[in-house]
């Protein structure tokens, strides 16, 4: 377990639910809940105490409906107390147009708590900075996350999709008014690990921020279950048809570790995440996924294994996309 905050200990892995409530890109439909229930159930049930989700995850009117399912989950989960009173959610408050003044995040971060079914967040985190377009919106998303802090409507703050150096800004920032900075998500796999994304991870190790890496399957790339007579449907397919040549040599190192360790190559991918020192949060859309991921616990690459990986991605001329939101 990791330490982010004053009673506030996580699991080495999290759970990502950004699928959950997303049509457009991962084809969400309410028939899926009951199952998705059962996912929440199993990755509780296996030692999985920490969710990531953000108030913008649910596309057109399923808007919020990521936070709704897990307080649903968490108030049905059939564990004992113990259980359901360790378990934290980490939410993140969109940088929106309106969300000008500090009292809007603030707001935000109480309609969230509301959809959760807490009385406070475990860590609230903004979900991108305003900095290169929206100063002024910048700072008072700032002051609000604070004022969350400090008002008690989340117990720990963090950032996501904040670079290097947008990193010591606000750790700064909040530190003037005796908020502590207690972790940062990144977009951080072996498809996003160039120099910003390493850079940020230094950052975090001298200020004793925890990264947290979000997509550490590349949206699923690196799983090995696609190629190019096998692709997925929607955007995700023309993007991996332009990187799988590129890739190749890749997911060759990565599955001949994956047999080797009889693991899968998803696992390989998580654990490589772990193994950096991240605490990586990937998603599941049914049982079979959340099982595969859980396979990624318990174990850990070799120093061999994990610098043969960074040799061979290090060496690609292409990598994942980054996210537009993310700062330098």
């Amino acid at each position: 377990m990791r330490t982010i905050a004053p009673g506030v200990e996580i699991s080495p892995m999290g759970l990502g639910t950004w699928s959950w409530g997303n049509q457009f890109l991962w084809g969400y439909e309410e028939s899926m809940d009951p199952e998705l229930q059962q996912v929440y159930n199993l990755v509780v049930s296996s030692g999985i105490n920490f969710f990531d989700t953000a108030d913008s995850y649910g596309t057109g009117k399923l808007d919020g409906k990521s936070e709704q399912l897990l307080g649903k989950f968490a108030g049905e989960y059939p564990g004992s107390e113990r259980v359901r009173s360790n378990l934290h959610v980490a939410t993140k408050f969109a940088a929106y147009p309106w969300r000008v003044l500090p009292g809007s995040i603030v707001s935000a971060a109480r309609a969230s708590a509301r959809r959760l079914g807490v009385d406070a967040i475990s860590l609230g985190q903004l979900h991108w900075s305003a900095a290169n377009y929206a100063p002024l919106q910048e700072l008072g998303m700032r002051a609000g996350l604070a004022q969350c802090y400090e008002q008690g409507v989340v117990r720990a703050v963090g950032v996501s999709n904040y670079g290097p150096r947008q990193l010591k800004d606000i750790h700064r920032d909040l530190a003037k008014r005796g908020v502590p900075l207690a972790t940062a998500q990144i977009q951080f796999s072996l498809l996003s690990r160039g120099r910003d994304q390493l850079l940020a991870k230094e950052v975090c190790d001298e200020l004793g921020v925890t990264l947290i890496s979000y997509s550490p399957l590349a949206l699923g790339l690196l799983s090995g279950k696609y190629g190019e007579g096998n692709l997925p449907s929607g955007p995700r397919g023309g993007l991996f048809k332009s990187l799988l040549p590129e890739v190749a040599p890749l997911l060759q190192v990565l599955d001949a570790i994956a047999t080797e360790r009889r693991k899968t190559m998803s696992q390989v991918a998580i654990n490589w995440c772990m193994c950096k020192g991240t605490v990586p949060i990937p998603g599941a859309k049914d049982l079979a996924q959340a099982k595969e991921n859980l396979g990624a616990l318990g174990w850990r690459l070799s120093a061999g294994e994990v610098a043969e990986l960074d040799a061979v991605a290090s060496g690609l001329k292409k990598g994942m996309i980054q996210n537009i939101f993310q700062t330098s």
